[in-house]
């Protein structure tokens, strides 16, 4: 639980630090050490006193009391102040992290049963995969539902909303280092928008009305293509050229992947089955995934070990300073 215990702590140091404007002195480039914490957004997806995507069907429609609750198809009710308050996000930089050169913004959304300090940072270990990857890249995890099984994306569900958030992740990635000039600068970045399971559901809806389709210059889906196949095929369609697309999978998760896949031929976009030896612009990815790995565990061992790290890896045009 290193990492628990890692972002936790450091918390406090960077918010402490940041309020007093000590970065400023004593921070180099490239960053000596990774940094990390926990920050509260405005913009977070929860909590969310909205519609579901309908339009019209309260995303709160259990009442217990003074108690409002969400109705999940997979486990009856979640109540708000249990599942859905949590308005927090992790930002990590890792070490050797320089905003002087070329960088991008990975975005990472957890799956169903998740704590962002027990699973993102520690189980799953993508702060740990974004800084072995090479990837000169900060990496922000915002939560959904907490420790639930439920694919809500929230907020996210409404136009514009996603774009709303990276703004407000600009300013915190900014504020952590005490560059607050340069805030400007961290809302340009591109963003690379891994989801993991569940996380396909707030995945879609950025892509498809959270008003920064342009700047994700890749998705990543890790055994996540459980529904919006749409979503996914408009977005490959208008991107393609420009971006890329990567779908890991087991069995489960194979008819929404042949789903989107079909879509996208039928366009004429040409899709392979194959691992890529590089992720860029017009590499267009559906790879099934053998025996030996299975869902829980994907995000740690499919493949390859630690297939996050693997994928950032071939990633090019970013590479951290060695």
């Amino acid at each position: 639980m290193r990492h628990a215990i890692h972002i936790w702590a450091l918390t406090m140091v960077l918010l402490a630090a940041a309020s007093s404007g000590a970065w400023a002195a004593t921070l180099q480039w490239p960053l000596s050490a990774p940094r990390s914490a926990l920050i509260r957004f405005s913009t977070a997806p929860f909590p969310y006193r909205g519609t579901m995507p309908d339009g019209e069907t309260p995303f709160l429609d259990a009442h217990d009391g003074a108690r409002a609750g969400h109705t999940s198809g997979r486990a009856g009710v979640y109540w708000e102040d249990q599942t859905f308050s949590d308005n927090r996000s992790l930002i990590a930089f890792p070490k050797g992290f320089d905003p002087r050169r070329p960088a991008v913004i990975v975005v990472y959304f957890h799956g169903n049963g998740a704590i962002l300090a027990r699973d993102v940072a520690d189980r799953q270990r993508v702060i740990d995969q974004v800084q072995a990857s090479g990837l000169n890249a900060v990496l922000v995890a915002p939560q959904f539902a907490i420790d639930a099984l439920d694919s809500s994306a929230g907020r996210f569900w409404m136009p514009g909303a996603f774009a709303q958030y990276m703004s407000e992740a600009a300013a915190n990635m900014a504020n952590l280092l005490d560059v607050r000039r340069d805030r400007a600068s961290f809302d340009k970045l591109p963003i690379i928008l891994v989801a993991y399971s569940g996380g396909y559901n707030a995945a879609a809806y950025a892509l498809s009305v959270g008003g920064a389709a342009k700047r994700i210059k890749g998705v990543v889906l890790l055994d996540a293509a459980f529904g919006e196949p749409d979503k996914f095929a408009d977005w490959i369609e208008r991107r393609h050229n420009s971006a890329f697309f990567f779908s890991a999978y087991l069995d489960d998760a194979e008819p929404g992947n042949e789903k989107i896949a079909g879509l996208v031929t039928r366009q004429g976009i040409a899709a392979s089955a194959r691992l890529p030896e590089r992720l860029g612009p017009g590499s267009i990815s559906f790879v099934p995934v053998g025996e030996g790995a299975n869902h829980n565990d994907f995000v740690t061992s499919a493949w390859v070990a630690d297939p996050l790290s693997w994928l950032l890896a071939r990633i090019p045009g970013y590479p951290r300073p060695r």
